[in-house]
């Protein structure tokens, strides 16, 4: 086979090779600067400063993404930062050091109880109407034969204790599944409590929530608009529930040992 000189000593093998080795070094480049859009810049750990030092590798131009049902759109990176003040102190002063919480760490978000700062409106399908809403107000969700109906029956903590009243079940339309319980607590307060932390005992007509006491359940969050939970509320209910594992009961925190 011939050789093909371009140029000089440059014949159609070497161009190829260039290229490819141009073309990589370049898709290197593009690829570490969209990795930068959440997350950076990068801030010290223990005395916050925010490392602005990103060199050739900073991030790329801001990107708008249209969401949709006419919710706006959304740019990524996020501009400006986001303020972050909770309720913990650092017990020293090393990178990685934990944080102790300093008031109720379930209300506060702390830990295994932190959420997310999600979209404060519901879930949607894709006809844009929420997914997630009371059986009571759907005529074409019911529950199954043969299955239990929970509603009327008693809620009860990980203490034993009676914390209130399963009075409807909230479904997922697009899923067709149950997502929480709606629980009138000995308090009066409505709240809902996710079915996935709740254990089902159909002989005693009781269901059990390990995660927290039966006087935490009159601090769990509750939706503001009746009839529909925002993806915030979502958040916050689960890491509620989620965070009561470690900070539910006092001796939860603890060693074992």
């Amino acid at each position: 086979m011939s050789r093909v000189i371009l140029a000089g000593q440059l014949d159609v093998a070497e161009l190829c090779f260039y290229a490819f080795v141009l073309f990589f070094i370049g898709l290197v480049f593009y690829l570490r600067r969209e990795d930068r859009r959440e997350g950076y810049p990068l801030e010290d750990t223990v005395t916050g400063r925010v490392d602005s030092s990103w060199g050739p590798l900073s991030a790329s131009m801001y990107k708008e993404f249209k969401l949709p049902f006419g919710r706006g759109v959304a740019t990524m990176p996020t501009k400006g930062r986001e303020p972050v003040d909770i309720a913990a102190r650092r017990i020293d002063r090393f990178p990685g050091a934990p944080y102790e919480p300093t008031g109720n760490p379930l209300v506060d978000g702390i830990g295994p109880a932190a959420y997310a700062q999600r979209a404060a409106w519901p879930d949607q399908d894709r006809h844009g109407n929420p997914r997630i809403v009371p059986m009571a107000s759907d005529d074409h969700v019911s529950i199954a034969s043969g299955d239990p109906d929970p509603r009327g029956w008693t809620v009860v903590g990980a203490d034993g204790k009676p914390a209130g009243t399963v009075t409807d079940l909230w479904v997922d339309r697009a899923e067709h599944v149950v997502r929480y319980y709606a629980v009138r607590t000995t308090g009066g307060r409505e709240i809902l409590a996710p079915i996935g932390f709740a254990n089902i005992h159909r002989s005693k007509r009781v269901i059990e929530v390990e995660s927290i006491s039966a006087a935490q359940f009159e601090q769990v969050p509750v939706v503001e608009t009746p009839g529909q939970v925002t993806r915030l509320e979502e958040d916050k209910i689960m890491g509620y529930f989620g965070g009561g594992y470690l900070y539910g009961l006092p001796g939860r925190t603890e060693p074992f040992l």
